[in-house]
């Protein structure tokens, strides 16, 4: 990387080390020079059909792939939570991608997620020449995407399809939906009915918790305690889980939803925590 391309990766990640403090930030700020951003690498022939990866310096081997939220409709593989999680893990030898995927109303949820695991497939395809293992792979989603994340844990045959390759576990940040009939049997948004329409049957077919397969992977459900109702899904996916043999651990965290997203990777005991149930699958 040039010297100009050094200087605009510190100047992407300079707002995120004024908030992390002085020594943070000089440490940061030298993982910064480190990481090597590849950007909007295909893996399909739609322009949203693309991933950035961002890779660090001295790899260790494990990589997480990010899978934006927008309420199946919007969001961006450049949001702003990203670069938190880019510059925590890949200080820790993490390759980091962020992907997008073909949105509503062109792509239903069920298209997206197979979106998802086609690029999971390419990702582990490039994996060696970036350094890493392609078999310690981390899948971590936001909102709906975290809701594409647990669909594709839930039944890992939807990955199979993409030609993707078994990985090690999901952490689902605020995942509104892991039960799409309770949700949509209760009172709720409309944004759900513009994602998962009216078709009782089709309900299913998007729900984690009722395509729930007993070769699942490991979820770890981080969920907001100012949003109950995401919680009790959380919960109630876990118990199915269980019953199938599967590990699924709830985290209750006292943030906002959005915050959820947004503070994971600064420094703290949250993102500590997140940390340390990565490293347990690896």
């Amino acid at each position: 990387m040039n010297r100009r391309a050094l200087l605009r990766a510190a100047l992407a990640f300079a707002p995120l080390a004024a908030r992390a403090g002085q020594d943070n930030a000089i440490a940061a700020a030298m993982n910064d020079l480190a990481v090597r951003p590849e950007r909007d690498v295909p893996y399909g022939p739609d322009r949203r059909q693309r991933f950035d990866a961002y890779l660090p310096g001295t790899p260790s081997g494990p990589l997480l792939l990010l899978v934006h939220g927008g309420a199946w409709r919007g969001g961006d593989k450049r949001s702003a939570g990203v670069l938190a999680k880019a510059r925590y893990w890949t200080a820790r030898g993490y390759v980091v991608v962020s992907t997008n995927y073909r949105l509503l109303p062109e792509a239903h949820p069920l298209a997206q997620a197979r979106d998802v695991a086609r690029a999971l497939a390419q990702v582990q395809r490039r994996a060696s020449g970036w350094g890493a293992d392609a078999a310690r792979c981390v899948l971590m989603g936001h909102s709906s995407g975290a809701h594409l994340a647990a669909l594709l844990s839930a039944e890992p045959a939807l990955t199979r399809e993409q030609g993707a390759d078994p990985w090690r576990g999901t952490v689902c940040l605020d995942n509104p939906a892991f039960d799409v009939p309770a949700l949509m049997n209760a009172a709720h948004d409309k944004l759900y009915d513009r994602a998962f329409g009216t078709n009782h049957a089709y309900w299913r077919t998007v729900s984690p918790l009722h395509i729930l397969a007993r070769d699942a992977r490991r979820v770890l459900a981080v969920c907001s305690t100012r949003s109950p109702a995401a919680c009790a899904q959380a919960q109630a996916f876990a118990a199915r889980a269980g019953r199938h043999g599967v590990k699924v651990q709830v985290e209750p965290v006292d943030k906002g939803h959005m915050d959820i997203e947004r503070e994971l990777g600064l420094p703290g005991a949250y993102s500590e925590s997140v940390e340390r149930w990565i490293s347990s699958i690896l």
